[in-house]
């Protein structure tokens, strides 16, 4: 009887195991790698998905402050200094938020580097932030998804994209 027992709490415990691994998480946690110039860069967020759901000036309020992910702030990591949009962000890791807007955003890169959403955002330890322009796209993006490119970096989502232009630092 023991044994049947013992063979009964295995398979229950295999089936609990494989059902949890089965079970998507909600906003998976995501990275975006490139490099620009001599300059790793990285990008890991959390990437939720639309569901449904109308993004941007809905879930995603328009100018308001926003982490940019979900769960904790997406970081934004550079192993040198680089320029964005022409301006200097040395080498470090950095909060990453979005304020976005229609036609133009902002996009901000924060020194305290773990955070988690925006609740205690400080604009006082914002290293730097850069007016990007934001665009409607045709086609649709379900998940969140940030790419690194050679030249730049983007962030789509839904029908929205902003991007902003990266070099190697002067």
């Amino acid at each position: 009887m023991n044994l049947k027992k013992a063979l009964f709490t295995l398979a229950m415990l295999a089936m609990a195991v494989t059902f949890s691994f089965a079970q998507e998480k909600a906003s998976p946690a995501k990275t975006a790698e490139g490099t620009i110039g001599g300059s790793k860069v990285t990008i890991n967020y959390s990437s939720p998905a639309v569901k449904g759901r109308m993004i941007w000036g809905d879930l995603v309020p328009l100018g308001q402050v926003w982490r940019a992910g979900a769960n904790e702030a997406t970081t934004f990591t550079t192993s040198k200094d680089i320029m964005v949009e022409g301006q200097k962000l040395p080498a470090g890791t950095y909060s990453f938020f979005i304020i976005p807007n229609e036609g133009q955003s902002t996009f901000i890169f924060n020194k305290v580097a773990k955070q988690w959403g925006a609740f205690n955002y400080d604009a006082s330890q914002d290293q730097l932030r850069v007016n990007v322009p934001s665009m409607q796209t045709s086609s649709m993006e379900e998940r969140l998804v940030y790419e690194v490119k050679p030249d730049k970096f983007e962030i789509r989502w839904e029908y929205g994209k902003a991007e902003a232009k990266l070099s190697e630092a002067k």
